[in-house]
């Protein structure tokens, strides 16, 4: 039975009371990730509808990875006018006054109603950026604790796919990662994560316990990871540098979102791979958000700096390119271009196992080939419920970027139907071992 997958870039908090929410992000410990009050009418994208149930390509099983995080836009119902909403101030000098936070954020039935409308069957869920990292270790450890449990039970309670052994839904655990929390504890969680059979992975931010996915002390984690055989999803939420990048003119979420967080992403996973995580632990499951933000495009000159660079230049056993072909891309692109230039990087990746002594060939056979075998490495994705219609009548419309990734996926030509429904989501079927 082939499958549509999405992993939705989505900062639903589906977890979450209303008191709970609060609390996370009201901390001290961060000001500038608070919850706000702000007046005003805030016509938003309700539900939309980009296949039916039963009406996608040969009425497959459509599976939706739908990894929460703060992604820009703004989601929830239009309020009235003079009606008081609260508001989620995730990044730095967050646009409009944060994001609307509603129902959505923690109502499984709104979930399962959107799930209906689009005509998916089941959804990996997690909870959203930045996570646990405003907390103090106390705090951040007993939360972890008590919502991998709570996500157990919301998954494991939800209902099942008609005519299937699957549920609607499953889940993405949370580790305690912020500064000075023991490794043991850390280790403990991953424990407690992998005993619940609905969790089938972690989310992690790129700062670790402050110093990156990098620092010599998460190694233990790392090889607790890989022999729990959890699938991690990298995602985003600093962006690079202090913003002065961005300039001083208005442009919303567009600069710190389409550039700052891709570039967050390639930094990480440049850093890890550097570290010789993966030569460490080869059989980890990273998949990375954003397509892998800028990875693919650089990996070549990567690898070039490394080769010429005494400090490193002996460090991998593997040419950098070679690393491509170990990770996993949501393959939130926008376009079908982007989703085959990623899928050839992936798919040339068996070229350079052999450090110094690739044995790439250029023939349009081979290229077309490693196209295809790429594809085995992506999964579908949307961002919602961020980027949703703005129209008046969007409750009633379709996403744009439900529409856009699916079209994406169905217009990249080297791919033959196996390899788009591979992407749609039996890769992710066998991915997360559902």
């Amino acid at each position: 039975m082939s499958c549509q997958v999405q992993i939705l870039d989505e900062g639903i908090f589906i977890l979450y009371s209303k008191a709970t929410l609060s609390s996370l992000y009201m901390s001290e410990y961060e000001d500038k990730q608070k919850l706000t009050s702000d007046e005003g009418s805030m016509a938003s994208g309700g539900l939309a509808d980009t296949y039916g149930r039963g009406g996608g390509p040969g009425n497959e099983l459509k599976a939706e990875e739908e990894l929460f995080h703060g992604n820009g836009g703004s989601t929830g119902a239009q309020m009235d006018k003079g009606q008081q909403e609260e508001r989620l101030v995730i990044l730095d000098d967050e646009p409009s006054g944060g994001r609307p936070v509603g129902p959505q954020y923690w109502d499984r039935g709104e979930k399962l109603t959107f799930m209906d409308k689009h005509g998916i069957d089941i959804s990996v869920v997690s909870s959203a950026n930045p996570w646990l990292d405003p907390l103090p270790v106390d705090e951040a450890i007993s939360l972890a604790s008590e919502l991998n449990t709570e996500l157990e039970s919301y998954c494991s309670s939800s209902p099942s796919v008609p005519s299937s052994s699957f549920r609607r839904l499953y889940g993405l655990g949370l580790l305690p990662l912020v500064r000075h929390v023991p490794v043991p504890t850390i280790l403990e969680s991953i424990t407690q994560i992998s005993e619940l059979s609905h969790l089938r992975g972690v989310i992690l931010g790129t700062r670790g316990l402050g110093k990156g996915l990098d620092d010599d002390a998460l190694n233990p984690v790392w090889e607790a990871i890989e022999k729990a055989g959890l699938v991690v999803f990298l995602h985003p939420h600093y962006g690079v540098g202090e913003g002065k990048e961005w300039g001083e003119k208005e442009n919303g979420h567009v600069l710190p979102l389409a550039l700052g967080f891709p570039m967050e992403t390639t930094c990480s996973i440049t850093r890890l791979i550097l570290s010789g995580v993966y030569d460490r632990h080869p059989n980890l499951k990273i998949i990375l958000a954003h397509s892998g933000g800028t990875l693919s495009q650089l990996s070549s000159r990567i690898s070039s700096c490394i080769a010429h660079d005494p400090v490193v230049s002996g460090r991998l056993k593997h040419d950098f390119r070679y690393y491509l072909g170990k990770l996993w891309f949501d393959a939130v692109a926008y376009g079908p271009e982007e989703l085959e230039f990623v899928s050839a990087t992936i798919g040339r990746s068996h070229q350079y196992a052999v450090y110094d002594k690739a044995t790439k060939k250029t023939s349009i056979e081979v290229a077309m080939k490693d196209k295809k075998v790429g594809s085995r490495r992506l999964l579908w994705g949307t961002d919602h419920p961020f980027f949703p219609p703005i129209s008046d009548d969007a409750s009633e419309g379709k996403w744009q970027s439900v529409v856009e990734n699916l079209k994406a996926i169905e217009d990249v030509a080297v791919w033959g139907e196996d390899e788009k429904d591979g992407v749609r989501g039996r890769t992710a079927i066998e991915l997360f071992n559902l």
